[in-house]
């Protein structure tokens, strides 16, 4: 049926990726499994729950053509807890697999591959490469944005433009909104944008390597493939109005101040220890000259902090929620910050200080009490 060697290191890797989209209950028996589909010194592993797929191929030793479905959870564990040396797979026409490691030698039973459903073919409409590297920044720099609001479907996904020589991603779940821009060094397909879900692209953060080797993206009529070295990830597009975000940023801001990010994080931290999943506050800004007052008051405490700014606040008030702000300056990729402001129920947007402006976040205001 089937039959191979393979490092354990490498299979204990390729189980891990393909095993985290699998389902762990199911009304399709062998989508509770990894499909394994030997041939031409290739072994592929597969985790599908019909909305995202997830294959990856390694090398290995075939001596038997074939494939078969294991569980997921007991094949992982029997394939961690082997020795660290080379792993011998093979299945007997009952469709029983046998490990051996070593001394170990371990047989469960496998699922009949002709049961699991086919990953969807993604024709190439569209195409680009970006930097892997890169490629997992601005997914983490956008991600914390994303809505977990299932009212809304097409906003718990990250919008994808590509044009004008470059990419943007962006993400708004009502409260945030999150633009990340980055330039491409060749754009062969045109112009186009589609929206993929934010559960996929942490799983395609999670695959890219810190290194500059390139990821496609493939866009298909309701498909994306991401081709990251030797894995695939395959997921619908998610389908709807996504926001105009460019008429919903306020750039005519009268006040503009400079902050250091790591100074300004810092003195939020200091202020928000008052604050928990309970005890919930804004925490209440005074923009002065050159500084920004922070405090935050609840049944725990009392907190107030200090962090000077370069510019006039003209004393402006304003309460922000303590986590979005936070993590707006938290995944801005700059040292210093430009934080515009017009009134006290007007949207901040946070920008780069310098250089292109590669990245925008924009955090809605709290309303603040009138003796708080």
């Amino acid at each position: 049926m089937i039959k191979f060697t393979c490092e354990k290191a490498l299979l204990k890797n390729a189980i891990s990726t393909a095993g985290k989209v699998v389902a762990p209950k199911s009304s399709i028996p062998t989508l509770e499994g990894l499909l394994l589909q030997a041939n031409a010194e290739l072994l592929t592993v597969s985790g599908y729950n019909m909305q995202t797929g997830i294959r990856t191929k390694v090398s290995v030793n075939v001596l038997e053509p074939g494939e078969i479905v294991m569980p997921t959870r007991l094949f992982s564990d029997i394939v961690t807890r082997m020795p660290d040396d080379v792993i011998t797979f093979s299945c007997d026409e009952h469709l029983v697999a046998r490990l051996t490691c070593g001394n170990a030698d371990i047989e469960i039973p496998g699922l009949a591959a002709e049961e699991y459903p086919d990953m969807p073919e993604v024709e190439d409409e569209y195409s680009v490469s970006v930097g892997q590297k890169t490629l997992r920044e601005m997914i983490e720099q956008v991600a914390f944005a994303v809505s977990t609001n299932e009212s809304r479907p097409i906003h718990t996904g990250v919008l994808f433009e590509i044009g004008d020589g470059s990419l943007t991603m962006v993400a708004v779940d009502g409260f945030r909104l999150a633009v990340r821009r980055e330039a491409l060094e060749k754009i062969e397909s045109g112009v186009f944008s589609f929206v993929a879900p934010g559960s996929a692209l942490s799983e395609v953060k999670n695959i890219c390597k810190d290194e500059e080797k390139n990821a496609e993206i493939t866009l298909g009529k309701r498909h994306i493939l991401f081709t990251i070295g030797n894995t695939d990830l395959i997921c619908r597009r998610l389908e709807g109005e996504f926001l105009d975000y460019r008429t919903a940023i306020p750039r005519k801001n009268p006040i503009a101040v400079v902050a250091e990010t790591r100074a300004l994080i810092d003195s939020i931290d200091r202020v928000s220890t008052v604050i928990s999943e309970k005890l919930k506050s804004p925490i209440r800004c005074v923009f002065e000259h050159d500084k920004v007052l922070l405090a935050a008051k609840t049944s725990k405490g009392d907190a107030k902090d200090v962090c000077l700014v370069s510019g006039d606040g003209n004393g402006l008030e304003i309460g922000f929620n303590n986590r979005y702000l936070m993590e707006a300056l938290r995944f801005a990729p700059a040292d210093s910050v430009r934080i515009e402001l017009n009134t006290g129920v007007s949207p901040a947007v946070i920008v780069p200080v310098e250089g292109e402006e590669k990245f925008l976040y924009m955090v809605l205001p709290v309303r603040l009490k009138a003796n708080g």
